[in-house]
């Protein structure tokens, strides 16, 4: 080979090219792979970096090559790898004269990396590619593609703070395409961007809306849905978590998940059990059941003794949530005690959450503050009053599941409304059942004496 190339060298430029040229089919026909791999360096080394050869003609066997290499004539995965690396190595010094090539390279090399399950090293890859120059602009659209797909495979590795950055980028130049199949992975990465951030109400919404493309795969869309679940569970308790578990506890397709029965309580404002919280916890990822710190005021207000505590034995010493979970069930039980008692002690709801009276009293405070609980905090009495909710914070409108219109008494009584109302449909149905019975003449009625 060595020999060849410096007769080649002694050619008119104009020879050179074809000369160069009928090289490459022969180096790439041949049996061996290490003869292969080291003579297509000495050729790429010749053309690119030997200045008697010329830009025009080391561009028309670069070329030649990643055509060659694209058209799949290698057929070992690990030598094209490892071809086009040394190639990319050699290349390195004038990358600015070959840019195209090179460019054509990057992606041949992010699809072998791909394949082979290195999510961040083919990343880094792309990372590479110089999408703006002098020479060639890339178009918006396909720019965009390469940073959708940058976000994906560096999500995979859930290098998250990264993957936002390019995410950011690509943000900017969405709309510059409508390509279906774009716009569903820039949608996928926006949902699972919003999921490692912790923002879990927009990831559930967007996991849900995805759910429903018809593109996409079945087995895929279930996963999404069984994501969404998992998300609202996560989010935040309130009447806005309460419309996103609406939707999807009346979806019909919720019901064959595994995540349905705490979806169902949780709808439902049933308070979970910790053998229902240990199951859920394994259906997690790493990033959901990251630990969260406590603020320092939050701290020392949960750390205050309770004198009536004291010398309780059995009082919890947690003072607050360790991770996303643990806070998302808490806030939960917190809320669907509102829907049980009228007040309740400080003691009490620790006991409820098992946690200190000072740490329950600091979640219902921060929860009432932020509107997410209705209710008022006599600290002198040490007792959490609840306020009765709307239906627009409950199952009617914020859920999604229609106006329901009942007409009440006022009674000046705002915590007997719900035992008057349950009288009510207690009465209501008992007479409807005396009717019905009446009417099977199973039940006969003594006439009045006169």
């Amino acid at each position: 080979m060595e020999s060849k190339l410096a007769q080649f060298a002694s050619l008119s430029q104009k020879d050179k090219a074809p000369a160069y040229l009928s090289l490459l089919p022969e180096i790439l026909s041949r049996s061996n792979p290490s003869a292969i791999a080291t003579d297509l360096h000495s050729l790429v080394d010749t053309v690119v970096n030997q200045d008697s050869v010329g830009l025009v003609v080391g561009r028309q066997v670069l070329s030649e090559l990643v055509k060659s290499l694209g058209g799949g004539i290698i057929k070992d995965n690990e030598l094209r790898k490892r071809i086009v690396e040394d190639t990319l190595a050699t290349v390195q010094p004038r990358i600015t004269s070959y840019e195209e090539q090179v460019n054509s390279l990057r992606f041949q090399l992010a699809d072998l990396l791909e394949e082979d399950e290195e999510w961040s090293e083919a990343a880094r890859v792309l990372m590479g590619i110089s999408l703006d120059s002098g020479q060639r602009t890339m178009p918006d659209e396909d720019k965009l593609r390469v940073y959708v797909r940058i976000v994906r495979l560096l999500l995979e590795d859930e290098d998250s703070v990264q993957a936002e950055s390019y995410y950011n980028r690509a943000a900017l130049l969405v709309h510059s395409t409508s390509d279906k199949e774009t716009l569903l992975q820039f949608k996928l990465c926006q949902a699972r961007i919003s999921d490692y951030a912790r923002k879990f109400l927009e990831a559930a919404m967007r996991y849900h809306e995805l759910s429903w493309v018809a593109e996409i795969d079945e087995e895929e869309r279930r996963h999404m849905l069984s994501a969404a679940v998992t998300c609202a569970v996560l989010a935040p308790a309130g009447p806005n978590r309460s419309r996103v578990l609406a939707s999807l506890y009346r979806d019909e397709r919720s019901a064959e998940l595994p995540t349905y029965n705490i979806l169902s309580k949780m709808f439902l404002d049933h308070i979970l059990r910790s053998a229902e919280v240990k199951d859920f916890e394994g259906t997690l990822k790493p990033h959901q059941l990251a630990i969260i710190a406590i603020s320092s005021n939050d701290r020392l207000a949960s750390a205050i003794p309770d004198a009536t505590a004291a010398n309780e034995p059995n009082t919890s010493t947690r003072t607050g949530p360790s991770t996303v979970l643990d806070r998302a069930v808490m806030e939960h039980n917190l809320l669907a005690s509102s829907n049980i008692y009228n007040n309740i002690t400080f003691r009490g709801l620790g006991a409820l959450l098992d946690l200190t009276p000072g740490a329950a009293e600091t979640m219902a405070r921060k929860m009432i503050e932020q509107g997410r609980l209705r209710g008022s905090i006599d600290q002198v009495d040490k007792l959490i009053w609840f306020q009765a909710r709307d239906e627009d914070d409950a199952q009617g409108k914020a859920g999604g599941l229609g106006d329901v219109e009942q007409v009440t008494e006022d009674t000046g009584a705002p915590f007997t409304k719900r035992w008057d109302m349950q009288i009510r449909t207690t009465a209501a149905n008992v007479e409807s059942i005396v009717q019905h019975l009446t009417e099977k003449n199973l039940v006969k009625f003594a006439s009045a004496a006169a």
